[in-house]
C-alpha cells in the first residue's frame, strides 16, 4: 500500500487555559508549526519583543502559565487500494507535560520533550477531525515533581532553577557496520522496519555515486524487521575535512512500487585512544587510522526559541566551522538533540560531532518513572542520529559530576555495584555508567561512549593527566592571565572561554535606549548572564589594555581579551598534540541563542568576533607560533620589565597535513617604536614540517647572542630607553606566505601605540589593502549582518601589505579601529 503524509502545519489558533477549565480568552492565530508560544504572542502584538532591552522581564511570568493549541483537519483521502487503511497521528516533539485530544477524546499525555509519539487514530477519525494540544507550566509541574520526590533524592542544582531537573525539556532503515582494522573492508547489516509488514519483500541497497555496491531482497518477520548482510571491499571512507574526503553513500529501502526510503550514509572507525604514558593517560581520536587533533567549538541552542531557526541558518552554521578550521563541535548536555538538518551538515562538510545526552549542571533523579521516561529519550535519539558518520562520540552529561564533587556526594570509584550506585546519594552515577552506556551498546554497539564531560578513570575533574577537562581557571576559577595557558593545559580541553561584546550593530540593534549604550549601564548588564561578568570583564580589559570607556572602544578591547586568548590557548595547546599531550581544544562556545555578549565566539547574527579569526589561523592545516617565557608584571615585587628584556623565544609549526613538507622559514625583529628592524631577519631554509604533528625549529633561542650592543642596551633598561620590539614570523611554502604569528610584550598596556602610520587603499568595491608604518596590534574593522571578511582583528607590521576581501557591502561603507587610535574612532574607509 503506498504511504502518504499530510503536514498538520497551518490553521492553528492558541489561547491561555487554566487546566481543563473553559477560558473567556479569545482564540489567536498561530503562523505556523513548529512554533512557541512566545512567539505566537509576539506575533498578535500581546507581548513587546523579549529579546530586546530589559524586555525578558516582562515575560517571565508566562513561564507559570497553560496554554491550549487546536487545529481541524479533515479525513485524509484514501490510496487506491482495498488494503486495510491505517492512519497515524506523528508528534515530532511536545514541549513538554502535554495532553492531546482528539474529537474530544484524550489520546496522548507526554511529559519528555526530547521523545517523538506515533498514535494510531484509526478509530476515531471523523470526515472533520479536531485535535487540542494542552500545555501545562513545565516550571509548576517541575516544582511539584522536585516536592513529590524530595524524600528520596536531593535535587541540587548550580544556578538555575531547579524546577528544570526532574523535567526532559527541550518508519526507519539504518545500517551497523564495522570498517576493518585496516581500513580495507566494510562489514555489517542492514535493518528495515515496515509498519504493518509479515512477509514482504524488501529490496535494500547501497550506491556511491550512482553505482549500486550492494543489493539484496529480504523478507520481514514477523515485526516488520527485515535483515541483510553486506560487505564492502576497499570502501571509500568519511573523514574530518583536516584529514580526507567525506564521501557518503545512499542507502535505500524499496517496497515494491508501493514506498521507499533513503538516506545518505558514510562508513569510517572511530576510536577514543586512552594508553598510558608519560603524561598520565592519553585522549585523542583516531579517525580511519588516523589521530586527529580536533580543534573546535561548543555548541548551545541557535536560539532561545527553536521554531525560528530556519534550515539554512543551521547549514550557515555548520559552513563557519568548516570556514574557521574547526573540525569538531560538541553539542552540550544542557541543550537538546539538535535538528537532522545540523548532522547533516556536519555530515557533508566533515565536522567531527561529539553529543552530550541532554544532562548537564545538576544531580539528577532515578526513580522509575523518571528513569523510563530518559531510556525512551536515549534509545528514539540514539536511533535517529546512529547514521551520521559525524557523530564520533556520546558522552551522558555536562558538569554533573562537578556537581557531585561540589556537594560531596558519595562516589566510590571502586564500587562496580549498579544497584548500590542507586542507593547513594548520586545516584545520577547510575544514569551516566550503567544505563546510557547500556542502551547505546544495544542501539549502536560501535558507539564511542565517556560517561560525562569532563570525566577521567573516577578520578577528580580537575585532573588533567586523564580524560576530558573544562579549563576554566581562566574567566572562571582563578582567573589566571590568559598569557599563562602553558599552565593549564589537559588531555582533551572540552570547555574554555573569555567574554567579549559583540560588534556595535548588535549592541545597537538589542539596547535600543540610546543612554543605555555604554558599559556597565543597567541593560548592558541585564543582557550578560554569566555570574560576575562585569568584574571578569573588567579585571582582564584593565590587566592587558589601556582603558578606554567610550561604548566603541570598550568594545573593541574585549574583542581583543577575547581574540589573544583564543590565540594563547590554541596555539600553546596544539602545540603539545606534537607528543600527544592535549589531543583537542573546544572553546565555549561558538554561537549565542538571543542577541548579547558573551563567550560565543560568532554573535547571535552570525556575526564573527576578532576571536573566531583568532581561532581559525591558530587551527590553520600549517601554522607557526611563537612564545617567550610568561613574565608575570604586578605580583608583589616582580620587575615589571622582565618581559622587554627577555630576548630568548621559542618557535615551532603545527600541520595537520598526512604528508610531510618543505617550508621556508622568516623571523624578524621589529621596533614597535620605529617601525624598523632591530637586526636582519633570520632565514631558515628547507624545513621539514612533520606530517599530522608539531616540528619545533628553535627553543629557548637568544636573538641577542650575536648583538652584544643591543644586548647591552636593554640589559641597562629604563622606561626612558624603552624600545620594545615584536617577533613576526612567516612560514612560506613555493615562495607563498601560508601562515605567520606575531609575539607582542606583554602586557599592551605597557606600550605605546601612538601614530601607527596607516594607510587603506580601496581596490574597487570588494578589497582593500592595509599597511602599517609601524606594528599595529587589533585592526578590527566593524563587521555587520551579511558582510563576509577574509581576515579581521589582525596585527599589521611593516612591509607587509594586509589585503582584505570584502563580500556583502562596498568597502567605502566599512568602518574600522584599532589598538591606540583615537577615542572613539571608527572612521569609514574612504
Amino acid at each position: 500500500m503506498a504511504r502518504s503524509r499530510h503536514a498538520l502545519s497551518s490553521g492553528w489558533q492558541f489561547r491561555e487555559t487554566v487546566g481543563n477549565s473553559s477560558s473567556d480568552a479569545p482564540w489567536l492565530p498561530v503562523q505556523a508549526v513548529p512554533t512557541q508560544v512566545h512567539m505566537d504572542l509576539l506575533a498578535n502584538n500581546e507581548i513587546p519583543d523579549p529579546f530586546l532591552d530589559l524586555n525578558e522581564l516582562k515575560v517571565r511570568s508566562l513561564a507559570e502559565k497553560q496554554w491550549t493549541y487546536r487545529t481541524q483537519f479533515s479525513r485524509p483521502a484514501p490510496p487506491s487500494s482495498e488494503s486495510p487503511i491505517t492512519t497515524d497521528l506523528v508528534f515530532e516533539g511536545l514541549d513538554t507535560f502535554t495532553t492531546v485530544s482528539l474529537n474530544g477524546t484524550e489520546i496522548l499525555t507526554s511529559d519528555n520533550m526530547f521523545i517523538s509519539h506515533r498514535v494510531d487514530i484509526t478509530d476515531q477519525l471523523k470526515d472533520t477531525n479536531n485535535l487540542e494540544i494542552h500545555f501545562d507550566s513545565a516550571m509548576l509541574r517541575g516544582r511539584q515533581l522536585v516536592e513529590q520526590h524530595s524524600h528520596e533524592h536531593t535535587f541540587y542544582v548550580r544556578q538555575t532553577e531547579v524546577s528544570r531537573v526532574p523535567v526532559r525539556k527541550a518508519q526507519y532503515v539504518w545500517t551497523e557496520h564495522e570498517v576493518s582494522e585496516d581500513i580495507q573492508s566494510c562489514s555489517g547489516r542492514i535493518i528495515v522496519k515496515v509498519s504493518e509488514a509479515h512477509g514482504q519483500s524488501v529490496q535494500v541497497s547501497l550506491s556511491l555515486n550512482g553505482l549500486v555496491v550492494f543489493e539484496e531482497d529480504c523478507i520481514t518477520n514477523a515485526n516488520g524487521v527485515a535483515e541483510a548482510l553486506f560487505s564492502i571491499a576497499r570502501p571509500e571512507l568519511w573523514y574530518p575535512f583536516t584529514h580526507g574526503a567525506q564521501t557518503r553513500y545512499e542507502l535505500k529501502a524499496s517496497l515494491g512500487s508501493h514506498d521507499s526510503m533513503s538516506k545518505k550514509i558514510g562508513f569510517r572507525r572511530a576510536q577514543l585512544i586512552q594508553e598510558e604514558d608519560e603524561f598520565g593517560k592519553s585522549f585523542f581520536f583516531r579517525i580511519n587510522g588516523n589521530d586527529v587533533f580536533c580543534g573546535g567549538s561548543c555548541w548551545i541552542p541557535a536560539d532561545s526559541f527553536l521554531s525560528q531557526i530556519p534550515e539554512q541558518r543551521y547549514r550557515d552554521w555548520v559552513k563557519l566551522l568548516y570556514e574557521g578550521n574547526q573540525n569538531m563541535i560538541r553539542v552540550w548536555g544542557g541543550g537538546i538533540y539538535e535538528h537532522d538538518i545540523f548532522y547533516d551538515a556536519c555530515d557533508e562538510l566533515g565536522i567531527m560531532v561529539w553529543q552530550d545526552f541532554a544532562f548537564a549542571c545538576a544531580s539528577y533523579p532515578t526513580y522509575k518513572s523518571f528513569l523510563d521516561s530518559v531510556e525512551a529519550e536515549a534509545r528514539q535519539n540514539i536511533r535517529r542520529l546512529r547514521s551520521h558518520p559525524s557523530l564520533v562520540i556520546w558522552a551522558g552529561s555536562n558538569e554533573d559530576y562537578q556537581v557531585q564533587e561540589r556537594y560531596k556526594l558519595e562516589y566510590n570509584y571502586e564500587d562496580k555495584d549498579p544497584q548500590s550506585w542507586l542507593k547513594s546519594t548520586f545516584p545520577a552515577r547510575y544514569t551516566y555508567e550503567y544505563l546510557l552506556p547500556k542502551i547505546l551498546s544495544e542501539e549502536d554497539r560501535f558507539a564511542i561512549y565517556h560517561p560525562t564531560s569532563p570525566w577521567g578513570d573516577g578520578k577528580i575533574t580537575s585532573d588533567p593527566t586523564v580524560g576530558d577537562k573544562h579549563q576554566w581557571d581562566i574567566w572562571h576559577g582563578a582567573m589566571n592571565r590568559y598569557q599563562e595557558a602553558f599552565r593549564l593545559s589537559a588531555r582533551f580541553i572540552s570547555e574554555f572561554g573569555m567574554e567579549a561584546y559583540p560588534h556595535l550593530e548588535t549592541i545597537n540593534s538589542m539596547i535600543t535606549v540610546e543612554k543605555q549604550r555604554y558599559p556597565g549601564s543597567m541593560m548592558m548588564d541585564f543582557r550578560n548572564k554569566a555570574i560576575d561578568h562585569e568584574r571578569r570583564v573588567a579585571t582582564y580589559v584593565n590587566e592587558n589594555f589601556t582603558v578606554k570607556y567610550d561604548i566603541s572602544s570598550y568594545t573593541h578591547l574585549t574583542q581583543m581579551v577575547q581574540a589573544e586568548a583564543m590565540h594563547y590557548a590554541y596555539t600553546t595547546w596544539r602545540r603539545e598534540w606534537g607528543r600527544r599531550k592535549c589531543g583537542g581544544v573546544l572553546v565555549w562556545q561558538l554561537n549565542d541563542c538571543w542577541p548579547t555578549m558573551s563567550w560565543a565566539v560568532v554573535d547571535y547574527y552570525l556575526v564573527k568576533k576578532p576571536a573566531y579569526y583568532a581561532i581559525r589561523n591558530a587551527l590553520k592545516p600549517i601554522s607557526i607560533g611563537i612564545s617567550k617565557e610568561y613574565h608575570d608584571w604586578t605580583s608583589g615585587h616582580v620587575d615589571p620589565t622582565d618581559s622587554f628584556k627577555d630576548s630568548k623565544f621559542d618557535l615551532w609549526v603545527a600541520s595537520d597535513q598526512i604528508q610531510a613538507v618543505k617550508a621556508d622559514v622568516t623571523v624578524r625583529f621589529i621596533s614597535i617604536q620605529t617601525g624598523k628592524d632591530m637586526r636582519p631577519p633570520m632565514r631558515i631554509e628547507s624545513i621539514t614540517v612533520n606530517p599530522n604533528s608539531i616540528t619545533e625549529i628553535l627553543r629557548n633561542h637568544d636573538i641577542m647572542e650575536s648583538r652584544a650592543e643591543v644586548k647591552c642596551k636593554l640589559q641597562s633598561f629604563s622606561i626612558a630607553e624603552l624600545d620594545p620590539y615584536v617577533i613576526y614570523a612567516t612560514i612560506e611554502i613555493d615562495n607563498s606566505v601560508i601562515a605567520s604569528d606575531t609575539y607582542w610584550p606583554q602586557p599592551l598596556k605597557y606600550l605605546e601605540f601612538d601614530d601607527r602610520n596607516i594607510t587603506i587603499t580601496a581596490m574597487g568595491n570588494s578589497k582593500i589593502t592595509i599597511t602599517a608604518g609601524r606594528p599595529t596590534k587589533g585592526f578590527v574593522i566593524e563587521e555587520t549582518r551579511g558582510v563576509t571578511l577574509s581576515d579581521n582583528g589582525f596585527d599589521i607590521v611593516p612591509g607587509q601589505e594586509k589585503t582584505i576581501n570584502v563580500m556583502g557591502t562596498t568597502v567605502q561603507s566599512l568602518r574600522y579601529t584599532y589598538i591606540g587610535a583615537p577615542r572613539g574612532s571608527m572612521p569609514v574607509i574612504a
